[in-house]
């Protein structure tokens, strides 16, 4: 009686991969999270991992359209969605940054950098969802984010001159 091996579909930057679940050389542990497998496996290391409790925000990922730490969920549960990360936002034919990407460099809203993809991908999130947000909503939008290098006042400022550029 031979055992069907259990596998895992995710569609990550508009790229397919169908990954093993299990023990076998290159597969992937039932234990692993989404980040570890962008990181680890598909080596988008562009998500970062810091906290590994969810807390922090710098591996957040969108997530079938929402925002979601990577760190918290096991790539198992993803079958079948559609998850974009940091590198899936600058134009692939082009190498171009997209709008979200451009205003935090002309804003100089990161130093270290660590936790930038996250808050930039908050911040995409919430554009793709409200592509015209008042402050109030920035904020609460990216509530779930923690920097301890840069003022905040940056990234508002980013995130409101992006969402200018997409009208």
């Amino acid at each position: 009686m031979s055992k069907t091996k259990t596998t895992v579909t995710i569609t990550v930057n508009g790229d397919v991969y169908r990954l093993g679940v299990g023990n076998a050389a290159g597969d992937i542990s039932p234990a692993d999270t989404l980040a570890e497998t962008l990181r680890e496996r598909l080596l988008l290391t562009g998500t970062k991992i810091s906290c590994d409790d969810g807390a922090c925000g710098c591996c957040t990922v969108i997530l079938n359209g929402k925002a979601v730490p990577s760190c918290t969920i096991l790539t198992v549960e993803c079958d079948g969605a559609d998850i974009q990360t940091i590198e899936g936002l600058q134009n692939p034919r082009t190498g171009e940054l997209d709008e979200v990407q451009q205003a935090f460099v002309d804003h100089s809203a990161f130093q270290c950098g660590y936790c930038t993809p996250g808050i930039i991908m908050a911040s995409e999130a919430l554009l793709q969802e409200n592509p015209h947000p008042d402050e109030e909503e920035i904020k609460e939008a990216l509530a779930g984010n923690y920097c301890r290098c840069i003022s905040h006042y940056q990234v508002l400022e980013a995130v409101k001159q992006a969402a200018e550029r997409r009208k």
